[in-house]
């Protein structure tokens, strides 16, 4: 069966991924959209509080264990065409993977490719900080990492899958189309270029965004915590948790009615009547009233 033939390669027209396509319904990625786009308006209007809070850097994140800076620069951005151009990424290919993926996993999938970027920018970093000619505080915004795993996910998945793309207005596939990208990183790098942090965080969210999708066993902790598995789990857990509530109640109901057979009512504490009445509503609730 080829890719095209499977209901998450339905909703293409000839044989290309047009825009907008296979967005009914992909909540994850308007969600992203939305968010991304929030953060970057709401950084504008208050004069970049988002960005000095959330960005990624050797010094902030692994210096001074502000851990959450793996996950917040990824919804942060340097400008207006900086946004943009992510977002394009996400909105054209990100339901390819969301379809492929399903929404739980493909959220830890993007999530979990940008913080691939930060990690491998911090691996070259440490081991040839001169190639990147970066500082340990120098900042990385931007969600390229999570988007460089999505192409590299999707060439995988769809490797002769034709796009249109918008500048030029060539069609090329989808395995050729991340050929080039993931090139133009790595010369980047090699040469010193201008971007080189940037194209190494685009370069560890492409790695990480290839072997999961090779290797998809590796997201169901997803399932295991977030989906049916986890609600059925607790589930289990609180049904087990009322019952043992319902032991203790009647082991106490049982002491208190022994104690009423030697010593009378009059014995009883306010507590143990207390008892005694949620005990009887507890079996007029169980006995239908």
């Amino acid at each position: 069966m080829g890719w095209e033939d499977r209901d998450y390669g339905r909703g293409q027209a000839g044989g290309e991924y047009r825009m907008g396509a296979g967005l009914q319904g992909m909540s994850v990625v308007r969600w992203l959209l939305v968010i991304n786009a929030g953060v970057h308006f709401l950084s504008y209007i208050t004069g970049g509080v988002p960005l000095a809070l959330g960005y990624f850097s050797i010094e902030t994140a692994l210096t001074h264990f502000q851990f959450w800076r793996w996950f917040s620069y990824q919804f942060l951005h340097a400008n207006m065409l900086h946004l943009l151009v992510n977002m394009i990424g996400l909105y054209f290919f990100g339901p390819i993977l969301e379809q492929w993926w399903g929404s739980r996993r493909f959220l830890a999938f993007y999530l979990l490719c940008g913080v691939s970027g930060a990690w491998f920018f911090s691996v070259l970093f440490f081991l040839v900080p001169d190639l990147l000619g970066i500082a340990a505080a120098t900042p990385l915004v931007g969600a390229s990492g999570s988007i460089f795993g999505i192409f590299a996910g999707a060439a995988v998945i769809a490797p002769h899958q034709k796009v249109m793309l918008l500048f030029p207005p060539i069609p090329l596939k989808m395995r050729t189309l991340a050929i080039i990208l993931m090139a133009v990183a790595f010369l980047t790098i090699a040469a010193g270029g201008d971007n080189a942090g940037g194209e190494a965080a685009h370069l560890g969210g492409a790695l990480l965004g290839f072997l999961l999708v090779r290797r998809p066993w590796a997201l169901d902790f997803v399932d295991r915590y977030f989906g049916e598995e986890a609600n059925e789990r607790r589930r289990m857990v609180d049904q087990a948790r009322k019952r043992r509530e319902r032991e203790e109640l009647e082991k106490e109901v049982d002491r208190i009615l022994a104690k009423v057979k030697d010593q009378g009512l009059q014995s009883l504490t306010r507590n143990e009547q207390r008892t005694l009445r949620r005990a009887s509503e507890n079996r007029s609730d169980r006995d239908g009233g």
